[in-house]
């Protein structure tokens, strides 16, 4: 027995990594295949795309980040308002949240976001999974997730990319995706949000070339119904650019997307 060797069985090792990996709600999505090799093949295409053409990304089927998040104002609790259907989000009947937590280093600057992830299973059991977050780029816009266990985390594999794509002034709803259209999460700080505001982040989504008869409302409980008629939680339009970045670059194709 080397020094490398494990008292663990291969099989108990391996039922141990999944069971840890497994459970990940992936509103994030932490998969390894799925972020080292899609994401980076459609970040390439993207960047080829908006440069020889100058077209928004939102009227392409590469997504465009928001300009800047504040993550001292992102982080806390959101409600899951709809998704796209998933494997991992598979037991997940309702009552999905997410709660990011920042962590800071000793002069403030901020190093990581812990990722908590909870949801209701059929059985009225809950199931939580624990993750990190790191900025991938300086705006806060755009972060890497990994859900795997802590001892491993430092391979170069699982984490996926989480990409705010519209987010109102105040911080009450959020559009989330990744990359290659694959996924994507409209988050609220209640569990309800009005039918104008649905109807607007299903637009943006649209828009940024995501196919939005995918999308499957999510229930939480002690609400009739998550999406209200009631005009009380939309965001008035005030919308973190985006919206207004996609609107300009259709009424002018040859214009080039700028940034605020």
């Amino acid at each position: 027995m080397n020094k490398y060797s494990h008292d663990i069985p291969d099989r108990a090792f391996m039922k141990a990594l999944l069971k840890h990996t497994g459970i990940a709600l992936a509103l994030l999505v932490p998969l390894a295949a799925y972020s080292t090799f899609s994401h980076a093949e459609v970040g390439t295409v993207g960047a080829q795309m908006n440069a020889s053409t100058g077209v928004n990304a939102a009227m392409a089927t590469v997504p465009t980040s928001v300009d800047r998040v504040d993550l001292n104002k992102y982080a806390g609790q959101w409600y899951e308002i709809a998704r796209f259907p998933m494997y991992f989000q598979r037991n997940c009947a309702s009552d999905v949240t997410a709660t990011y937590n920042l962590n800071k280093d000793d002069s403030g600057k901020l190093k990581s976001v812990d990722v908590i992830n909870e949801s209701r299973k059929a059985d009225g059991s809950m199931m939580k999974a624990k993750g990190l977050a790191t900025p991938a780029n300086d705006t806060g816009s755009e972060l890497k997730v990994t859900f795997l266990p802590s001892w491993i985390r430092w391979l170069p594999v699982g984490k996926a990319d989480y990409w705010v794509l519209q987010l109102d002034q105040n911080y009450q709803t959020a559009l989330v995706g990744t990359p290659d259209n694959k996924y994507i999460w409209m988050l609220s700080r209640t569990p309800t949000i009005s039918q104008t505001t649905f109807d607007q982040y299903k637009n943006v989504a649209k828009m940024q070339g995501y196919d939005i008869n995918k999308l499957e409302i999510t229930t939480h409980t002690g609400t009739p119904k998550t999406i209200v008629k009631a005009d009380n939680t939309a965001p008035n339009d005030k919308t973190a650019n985006n919206t207004n970045k996609q609107q300009t670059t259709q009424q002018n194709p040859n214009n080039k997307q700028t940034s605020s």
